[in-house]
């Protein structure tokens, strides 16, 4: 394909022919003047989305008829997360992985505690409802790291599982790992894990699921909100980011999910590992503003993820990144553009070293901006993740396959598949 503009490592180009062979990226030649198919506007490498619980998706324009916090909006996801089966899973999480290929995502990692029946019962196979996101992103066009997480207490001071979170518990971490040793990576799939948060997982489980993960990307939620730093610090006078680091967890393979009530000794404690933002989120929440320029000086790796799908739209996520630190400091320029395209292709963060650059070797995965919206039309290139949006989206080609043109997902009609997967939870 010859791009009228490619943002490649060192910049943005014109006149950019792309080969691709075999879903790699054979040769980058800007100004080459050869006959190929022309796309026009710009054309990015495919964004990751290094942070989705799928199935909130279901909660969109539902959680704002009154006031609330975090914790109140939490009890409304519980009502989800009691109605799924595997089959209404897979039906769901295909039509939100659509959503994210139209938005120009081309990998997922998601962060999977939805494992069993309701009361807790595994279900014949295991990991039914794991294969049921495999699946789907598979038939959406993307990559999935399925980022299976360890959950096992209601609170830090170890109240067991009830309700609806009897779904998410194995018990221990050895059956946990046992259960997920049976998962086998694929061609689209890196099995990773993930610990859900301090308050889910006991001290003393720590150690096998950090051993577990190995190499392997290694998530969990931290210091999202401040309650949750309030009861860590009481049950073992320590933050997460210490208890986690303490026991091995924090490594260069682990992603500290939301990172926004950190102390200075926390973010040193997270040098050389990734600090996944995920602004629509928080601020649907009211979660907070993380430090994002003070982690990124500290030698953190900052990725994005859509997290509770709010908004799936990630220049609306990358633009946040910089637009949160201004609000927090009445300070323009904590990042450069090229710093926010880092962060929304943090493949790496997600087991997927060879995509995240439009360069001769990796993945071809290419996402095509158009520079004649009303959004975008008279912009720099450069300017791009400032001003487009998902809607501006025009093609999109994951390891060398086209999932999106003129707009179109190639297999589903996401609007259609959306609305009939949510309208029946309800």
């Amino acid at each position: 394909m010859r791009c009228e503009y490619a943002w490649l490592p060192d910049g943005v180009a014109a006149d950019v022919l792309i080969e691709i062979r075999d879903g790699r990226i054979v040769r980058v030649a800007p100004r080459s003047g050869e006959a190929a198919e022309r796309r026009a506007g710009i054309t990015v490498p495919g964004f990751a989305n290094a942070h989705s619980h799928a199935f909130h998706r279901a909660l969109r324009g539902r959680t704002h008829s009154g006031r609330g916090d975090f914790w109140t909006w939490r009890d409304q996801m519980y009502t989800v997360a009691r109605t799924l089966d595997p089959d209404s899973y897979y039906r769901l999480a295909r039509a939100v992985y659509a959503e994210m290929a139209l938005s120009g995502v081309t990998a997922v990692g998601e962060f999977h505690y939805l494992h069993h029946a309701p009361g807790g019962t595994p279900y014949a196979d295991p990991n039914a409802m794991g294969h049921a996101l495999v699946a789907a992103a598979k038939d959406a066009g993307l990559r999935i790291t399925l980022l299976d997480t360890l959950y096992l207490t209601a609170s830090v001071d170890g109240k067991p599982l009830e309700g609806p979170q009897l779904r998410f518990g194995d018990g221990d971490a050895l059956r946990w790992a046992e259960r997920v040793d049976a998962i086998e990576d694929q061609p689209h799939l890196v099995v990773g894990a993930a610990i859900h948060s301090v308050r889910a997982v006991p001290t003393s489980q720590l150690p096998t699921i950090a051993a577990w993960a190995g190499g392997r990307p290694l998530h969990a939620h931290v210091s999202e909100q401040v309650a949750e730093n309030e009861a860590c610090l009481a049950e073992h006078g320590r933050t997460p980011t210490q208890v986690l680091a303490d026991f091995g967890a924090v490594h260069e393979t682990f992603s500290a999910v939301h990172a926004t009530h950190l102390t200075h000794a926390d973010i040193a404690l997270l040098s050389g590992s990734y600090a996944c933002f995920c602004p629509t989120t928080e601020r649907d929440l009211g979660d907070g503003i993380g430090p994002a320029r003070t982690l990124a000086d500290a030698g953190v790796r900052l990725t994005l993820g859509s997290d509770s799908h709010a908004v799936i739209d990630f220049f609306e996520e990358s633009r946040a990144l910089e637009l949160n630190e201004r609000l927090a400091t009445q300070r323009r320029g904590h990042f450069t553009p090229a710093e926010l395209r880092t962060a929304a292709t943090g493949h790496t963060s997600l087991g997927w070293p060879d995509a995240g650059a439009i360069a001769v070797g990796r993945r071809a995965d290419l996402v095509t901006v158009s520079l004649d919206s009303v959004r975008t039309a008279g912009i720099e290139p450069e300017g791009v993740l400032f001003a487009a949006g998902a809607a501006d989206v025009t093609h999109v080609v994951a390891d060398g396959r086209e999932i999106v043109r003129d707009g179109r997902h190639g297999s589903v009609d996401v609007p259609r598949e959306l609305r009939e997967a949510i309208t029946c939870l309800f």
